[in-house]
């Protein structure tokens, strides 16, 4: 894999901060579509992606830090400014409960908003892990035998035997009896990411034009983002809590929080938006 893809002079450019920059690219102008659509104030697009960036990646780092506390105690400065170790969940919180602060002073229901960003965020995400894949950042799987599998030499979390222990020991528990690889076959968890992202966004670019109460497609988010997570973590190397990693749980949270939503919506009057034209629009008339 290629963590480092080049350098300019002194800067280097890493291949999951490049991912990051271009997932907020792209779901920023699908975001600003919809907030066109829906007839929110235009400002909003980049206003809340600015935010959710800033407070992703702060959200991303303090989540891994209480995830990895005795490495951060062990190295408190070389924990904070690591390029690795972001976690997506931290970084979806903080910048929900951010952009939730912001819409309020704005007084613009939150809801709203949520349902404009709902397909940007699975983009988002799908994209972001184009770059886990790409880093070899420990987010694939478990080892497999399985004709796709893929290595990370190179990774920043290595599958080479000799560099990954906890992973050799796992080999062994798999495929008992078997010699461990000098590089371990694993399941490429971050394509299968990427893959169904892709295709719940694709879905929910699709109906996002349908008559639907409010809160209706942030709810459908919430229940695919969570049910994907929830699958994928079954196949990845996690610590577990009753059974379940803890981005399981949160999963588990999501599916419930959007059914939740969409039971109690079920009565709702729905609501259909019609593209407004722009002011520019408008004076070219």
């Amino acid at each position: 894999m290629y963590p480092e893809l080049f350098s300019i002079g002194p800067i280097t450019v890493h291949s999951f901060g490049l991912m990051m920059g271009v997932a907020f690219i792209v779901a920023n102008y699908f975001f600003a579509k919809e907030i066109a659509r829906r007839g929110l104030p235009e400002e909003l697009a980049g206003n809340i992606t600015l935010l959710a960036l800033v407070a992703g990646v702060v959200g991303a780092k303090l989540f891994s830090v209480f995830e990895n506390f005795g490495a951060f105690l062990d190295d408190p400065m070389g924990e904070l400014f690591s390029s690795a170790g972001l976690t997506f969940y931290g970084g979806l919180l903080l910048a929900i409960l951010s952009i939730w602060v912001y819409v309020r002073r704005k007084k613009i229901p939150f809801i709203r908003v949520a349902d404009a960003a709902a397909p940007s965020l699975i983009l988002a995400y799908g994209i972001g892990r184009i770059g886990c894949q790409l880093a070899g950042d420990g987010d694939y799987g478990i080892p497999t035998d399985v004709s796709w599998a893929m290595t990370y030499p190179e990774g920043t979390v290595s599958t080479l035997s000799a560099r990954n222990p906890q992973l050799a020991e796992l080999y062994q528990t798999i495929f008992p009896g078997q010699p461990v690889p000098v590089d371990i076959p694993v399941h490429p968890a971050p394509v299968y990411e990427t893959l169904a992202a892709f295709a719940i966004f694709a879905f929910l670019w699709r109906i996002r034009k349908q008559p639907m109460a409010v809160g209706q497609m942030f709810a459908i988010y919430l229940i695919l983002a969570g049910i994907e997570r929830l699958l994928v973590e079954f196949i990845r190397l996690n610590d577990l809590y009753a059974g379940l990693s803890q981005a399981q749980w949160i999963s588990v949270g999501m599916i419930a929080v959007g059914s939740l939503m969409i039971y109690r919506n079920r009565t709702a009057p729905k609501e259909e938006f019609v593209l407004k034209p722009t002011a520019k629009q408008t004076r070219r008339k």
